[in-house]
């Protein structure tokens, strides 16, 4: 009796060192933080290891599963880099079926698309436009001076499923809403632009750049006193109509509001038609896309002859634009370009974003890290179902640091803290700036952090999540900058 007691007594003082030991190690800023009224019914997690020796330094509820938003992006990234290699590029290629007779096609004009994000990205200017260019030149060169077919997007590399069934209402006909499809152009996002008047009243409409054939916009929009908008063009992929809701600044002789264009691949099909006869070359019939020919029962994959094919930027290049400005349609599209790795079992149905998570999960369980706490839907982050750890973020950030061989691709792509893209405000005139790689996502009530922080000659992994705190975004900024400053003193 008396040995089970001592063992009892034993085990509850262990249980109770622990637990002193646990909460000993929560230092007092981060306990100040959550002290805050508005963190009242919040959650928190962060997570700080010293990337060479993989030691953690801070640490404060890390295997919490929160909605990261558009730290998102950096497991997608990373996951590009590590299964694509920096060097990959996309191909999109321009091919005919039928025959050339004297200066006319017998046949269809055809875009076949790899999923590449970038083409005619305003990210990569000036040299956006030059596929354009490229294509025209071939068929000049190939003796194209007439087309009896038509021209016909090939977006079928990728399903019809553009965006994610997981995304909230508000996001859906955004221009960072936009969804990734086999072919993609132009960033698939359009502006709209506005003739406003007083105060009160309603804007007039005044076209899109570039034109847009067929769309047509419900507006519901209101001129008022402000700077800038709080307005929403929302509507479902593929559909034609557009509604406006919100305000705008009043008198102003134009002012753009963006959204995404709702079926990029028919909508390139039909933008080449016009360049086409722009140029003098003709085209018989209407432009079209593999997802409505097959539909319609129409869709002929026979012989093509290729023409010309055209290369994007590096994948270097893509996913440095893609965590510096936090681009949700690259992000997207890589995730669905990893998929097409994927085996499918007999019978399996499986979409195209699946796909990619799939390959993502198989792969770094592959590497040795634990993937219970990660709950992906898409790879840009917009998914407010997305979950993840910091755990996990950590440690994914040491290996891609540590053990890749793209670690110099991934750690310049995330933008440096006060200094550049989207954290170009985040510690800005702090002791931190210059000195903080980060990757930055927010949402309503969702704000996370993750990346590197050099300090004297050692390097950080550092991932911090909060969700549903009660106050505005700025204010939390502000709070997790006074954070870190503390915590790197």
């Amino acid at each position: 009796y008396i040995n089970i007691m001592i063992r009892k007594i034993s085990f509850f003082f262990l249980i109770s060192c622990l637990y002193l030991s646990v909460g000993a190690q929560v230092p007092q800023p981060i306990k100040q933080f959550l002290r805050k009224p508005y963190m009242e019914g919040a959650s928190f997690s962060l997570i700080v290891k010293d990337v060479h020796n993989g030691e953690t330094v801070f640490a404060y509820d890390t295997l919490r599963q929160l909605t990261p938003a558009s730290v998102m992006k950096t497991v997608t990234t990373a996951t590009a880099l590590e299964i694509l290699g920096e060097d990959y590029r996309f191909p999109t290629t321009l091919a005919y079926d039928g025959s050339i007779e004297k200066g006319l096609l017998k046949g269809n004009l055809y875009i076949k698309g790899s999923g590449d994000p970038s083409l005619g990205s305003a990210h990569f200017a000036p040299y956006h436009k030059r596929f354009l260019q490229e294509w025209i030149s071939a068929l000049k060169k190939v003796g194209i001076h007439k087309i009896q077919g038509a021209v016909i997007a090939d977006e079928s590399i990728f399903d019809t499923e553009g965006t994610s069934f997981k995304w909230v209402g508000e996001d859906m006909g955004s221009y960072y809403g936009a969804g990734s499809y086999g072919l993609c152009v132009f960033d698939n996002l359009y502006k709209l632009g506005l003739q406003t008047g007083a105060p009160g009243s309603r804007p007039k409409l005044k076209g899109t750049e570039p034109e847009l054939s067929g769309i047509h916009f419900h507006n519901y929009l209101t001129a008022q006193q402000v700077s800038s908008d709080s307005s929403f063009i929302v509507g479902a992929p593929f559909a034609t109509d557009r509604y406006l809701y919100g305000i705008v600044p009043a008198n102003r002789e134009w002012y753009p509001l963006k959204g995404d264009i709702p079926d990029p691949a028919l909508f390139l099909a039909d933008y080449l038609t016009r360049q086409l006869e722009h140029e003098g070359i003709t085209v018989g019939e209407s432009p079209s896309c593999f997802r409505i020919l097959r539909e319609a029962g129409r869709w002929q994959p026979g012989k093509r002859t290729e023409i010309v094919t055209t290369y994007s930027p590096t994948l270097r290049e893509i996913v440095e634009v893609t965590n510096h400005v936090s681009h949700n349609l690259f992000a997207d599209a890589l995730i669905k370009t990893i998929g097409l790795r994927y085996t499918p079992r007999k019978g399996e149905v499986i979409s195209s974003f699946n796909r990619g998570i799939q390959v993502l999960r198989d792969y770094w369980q592959g590497k040795g890290l634990d993937l219970s706490c990660v709950w992906m839907y898409d790879g840009s982050g917009l998914a407010v179902t997305n979950k993840l750890s910091t755990a996990f973020v950590a440690d994914l950030l040491i290996y891609m640091r540590t053990r890749s061989q793209q670690h110099t691709a991934f750690y310049e792509s995330l933008p440096v803290a006060g200094v550049e893209g989207s954290v170009r405000n985040f510690l800005k005139g702090s002791s931190l700036q210059g000195k903080a790689h980060l990757k930055s996502g927010s949402m309503s009530r969702v704000k996370g952090y993750a990346g590197y922080i050099n300090k004297g000659d050692k390097q950080y992994a550092i991932a911090l999540f909060v969700n549903n705190y009660s106050c505005d975004g700025r204010p939390m900024t502000v709070a997790i900058e006074k954070l870190l400053l503390q915590l790197f003193n």
